[in-house]
């Protein structure tokens, strides 16, 4: 539809709201750039069409996506925002797909489009594509003289400058001119700009990486923001792959870890072949520990380090000093969620699971985690009717009622108009591992996982969020084992199933305490009691935690019979280190690899340990204009 409509304006004040950002040294503001227009008075005639239809004009253009790949050394972007780590460490770090190569869901290099740095095949690329480098020019132009040159969007951290002014090169290097614009984050995060609005030609972030691989949200066809869908989804790419859009909804619709294999090796060679985004390189994890400690052993995935913290020890030393720059204000993790609480926590109260390159796996508290696979969950299928509650096809908690889509049985989207509805309800039966005791003898009960279900959806308790207290139908208490059998709300069919449910707190303690006071309970935020290798002792404010070794710890005895968390300062953190007063600094406490890390670990007073961390860095390309 034509609509006409006359613009009659005297004059507008135009101030640039975004500055380029000078590449290297220190950061210095460019002056806004202010510019007085007259625009006449004409009449415009507008014409209706969708936004983001119309194919980029450049980044459209396969060859060229695949050419800028080609283009980039991500071992040299590396280099320039982690100058100090070895080159192997530097080669774990660079991503090929959107999922770490450690991950169980990595399609494997074979199985996908690796883009070496090779600036030859790059420019050859170009060329294919109609972008050729005149005589004497730096940057190459098409055949009507247009250069090209594109927008380089991302935030104006320190970090992304300092890498993206090495890319800028890398680009010029190829005849490629990059515009890069450092925006504030709070522009380019926004919920009504930036890469909400898919404002950008290219542009860089992070995601982070969990131990599922989700994608739905950014990789499926139907998740591209449009003005027409209220901007809905992350694909911000615009980038519309039928056979991968198809497998990562499979992926993220199927409980089998097989067909989720296979349906993301799928995904990942179709992303590899398209190159809707350019993956780069995990963020680094530093930990630097005492030259002779044994058993440390971080590993991407796992959350908390300190997962094996009973095998760690040093020759002739009964005491292991982790160095903390920050102390925990509470051990009440349902409240406090601060990862140093969590780090403490775990020393006392380990994980009911590990998830070590990824992998999910029972931790020594617990039993076989219940699959699918071994029987310990089953995936039935229910008839519901009116007033049910059931989770819908949005992952929301509602009553059945017509008018409501779910899922049914099949894995069909139905809309409910009466009667009843078969849909598939998860069932998984947890078990606590044999012998687990608390540190005063006491052993773990079914009862005190019945506590555990009870203050987490108890919003007295200061819990903030009931997301998995509302999609629980019921939870059986075992009598005939440590453990319950959770019964999710139909309609749930969550991929992480298998995980542990519910917190383990001391019933024959804590049972009679009203939730309201578990927050200001010693009991429950300064001297929690332990199952787990090592007890507190001690909690000086401002000083220390002291941990001795459990006696009743199901693993035995730790290998070091005593633990302590020392608050440091951060100015002083690495000296103490060097100098041997703390024998553990981790990657809460270290802002990275240092040059007297480095040469401490030379002269053999040190070892530094550069993890893969689970945030990643990215460029992505938009596909579409306005």
């Amino acid at each position: 539809m034509l609509r006409k409509r006359l613009l009659a304006l005297l004059g507008l004040l135009v101030i640039a709201s975004m500055t380029l950002v000078a590449c290297g040294g220190t950061d210095v503001p460019a002056a806004p750039s202010v510019e007085t227009v007259e625009v006449i008075v004409t009449e415009v005639v507008e014409v209706e069409r969708e936004a983001f239809t119309t194919p980029h004009p450049i980044l459209s253009d396969l060859k060229v996506r695949q050419a800028l790949a080609y283009c980039t050394n991500k071992s040299d972007l590396l280099k320039s925002v982690y100058p100090l780590i070895s080159d192997e460490a530097r080669a774990g770090l660079v991503m090929d797909t959107f999922i770490p190569k450690s991950h169980w869901a990595y399609a494997g290099d074979e199985n996908v489009t690796i883009y070496s740095y090779d600036p030859d095949k790059g420019r050859a690329l170009l060329d294919e594509a109609g972008w050729t480098l005149a005589e004497g020019a730096d940057f190459r132009t098409n055949a009507d003289g247009d250069e090209l040159s594109l927008k380089f969007t991302t935030t104006s951290a320190t970090f992304r400058q300092t890498w993206a002014a090495i890319w800028e090169q890398q680009m010029a290097e190829c005849g490629v001119r990059i515009v890069r614009l450092h925006a504030p984050a709070s522009w380019w995060f926004g919920d009504t700009t930036g890469l909400a609005r898919r404002d950008y030609e290219l542009g860089a972030f992070a995601w982070v990486g969990q131990a599922d691989p989700g994608g739905q949200t950014l990789y499926a066809c139907d998740q591209i923001p449009l003005p027409t869908n209220g901007w809905e989804g992350q694909n911000g790419m615009g980038w519309c792959n039928e056979a991968a859009s198809t497998n990562i909804k499979l992926a993220n619709n199927t409980l089998v870890q097989d067909e989720r294999i296979a349906a993301y090796t799928v995904v990942q060679q179709e992303f590899t072949k398209d190159v809707p985004s350019i993956p780069l390189f995990n963020r680094t994890e530093t930990f630097a520990t005492a030259a002779d400690l044994t058993g440390f052993a971080p590993t991407p995935g796992q959350e908390y380090y300190n997962y094996n913290v009973q095998e760690w020890a040093r020759p002739g030393q009964d005491t292991i000093i982790l160095g903390f720059t920050q102390e925990p204000a509470s051990l009440f993790t349902l409240v406090e969620d601060a990862f140093v609480a969590n780090i403490a926590y775990q020393i006392i109260r380990p994980a009911q699971e590990w998830h070590l390159n990824y992998e999910f796996t029972n931790s020594p508290i617990t039993k076989e985690l219940p699959t699918l696979e071994n029987g310990g969950t089953t995936n039935n299928d229910v008839e519901v009717s009116e007033g049910t509650k059931v989770v819908d096809v949005n992952g929301d908690v509602v009553e059945l009622a017509p008018g409501v889509t779910v899922k049914n049985a099949a894995g069909e989207e139905v809309e409910f108009t009466g009667g009843t509805v078969t849909m598939k309800q998860l069932v998984s039966r947890f078990e606590i591992a044999d012998g687990v005791t608390w540190e005063d003898g006491t052993p773990v009960s079914s009862a005190d996982l019945e506590l555990g279900y009870k203050i987490a959806c108890d919003p007295e308790s200061g819990a903030t969020s009931f997301i998995t207290c509302d999609k629980t139908a019921n939870v059986e208490f075992l009598t005939d084992a440590v453990g319950y059998v959770q019964t999710w709300v139909p309609g749930v069919q969550d991929p992480l199933y298998f995980v542990p449910v519910w917190p383990i707190y001391p019933n024959h303690q804590l049972g009679d305490v009203p939730a309201a006071e578990w927050a200001t309970n010693p009991l429950v935020a300064e001297t929690p009691l332990s199952y787990g290798p090592y007890k507190l002792v001690e909690w000086v404010k401002g000083e220390k935690m002291v941990f001795v070794a459990n006696e009743h710890w199901v693993g035995g005895a730790p290998a070091t019979p005593n633990f302590v968390i020392q608050f440091v300062t951060p100015e002083s953190a690495e000296s103490l280190l060097l100098g041997g007063e703390v024998d553990i600094l981790a990657s809460e406490s270290l802002a990275g690899l240092t040059q007297a890390l480095v040469d401490a670990e030379a002269a053999g007073t040190i070892k530094t340990y550069t993890e893969a961390g689970g945030t990643w860095e990215h460029i992505d390309i938009q596909m579409f204009i306005r």
